[in-house]
């Protein structure tokens, strides 16, 4: 997970190293799809959710496997941006849908997908196009017959050149 950094005192401290960092940021937007998505269903604070993953989901161990150490930093920083600017994550992600399909009417793991997705782009210095291949790489996690991913593709890019036009 880290590699050795020697001060100039000639202490080591562990430092995550470039792969570990896109490791620890990826997981950390999956890890806030997830808490939006508890979110919504449980009707618990932003806060609760936040101590909940970073105190019992990040690097847990299962009998079923390890969880990924997420980003703390960028896991909060979603989940703040997500709920502080839903409502316009939320009339966003409506104009990139077909009018018969409202956002309301969108899977709740859609949902909380768009939302994580939009903050990251509306609050962020990340390329859009990075944001819509790390979603989309967790849309095909939560749903590998791969249909939601290629819907999932098509919203956020619309969403992006709405967000970003610049970055196209």
């Amino acid at each position: 997970m880290t590699t050795d950094d020697t001060s100039p005192s000639g202490t080591t401290s562990a430092v995550p190293s470039g792969n570990q960092r896109r490791k620890m940021r990826s997981a950390a937007r999956f890890y806030a799809v997830q808490a939006l998505f508890q979110m919504e269903v449980s009707q618990q604070t932003v806060d609760a959710v936040i101590r909940e993953f970073e105190d019992h989901r990040f690097g847990a161990h299962y009998d079923e496997g390890d969880m990924v150490e997420g980003d703390p930093v960028l896991f909060g920083q979603l989940m703040r941006d997500a709920v502080n600017w839903q409502a316009s994550i939320d009339q966003m992600t409506d104009r990139a849908l077909v009018a018969k399909w409202p956002i309301a009417r969108i899977d709740p793991t859609l949902r909380a997908l768009f939302r994580a997705a939009g903050a990251e782009m509306t609050q962020s210095d990340t390329p859009p196009k990075v944001v819509i291949m790390e979603f989309v790489d967790i849309a095909k996690s939560f749903y590998p017959e791969g249909k939601e991913s290629s819907f999932v593709n098509a919203v956020l890019d619309h969403m992006a050149r709405e967000a970003r036009p610049e970055a196209f």
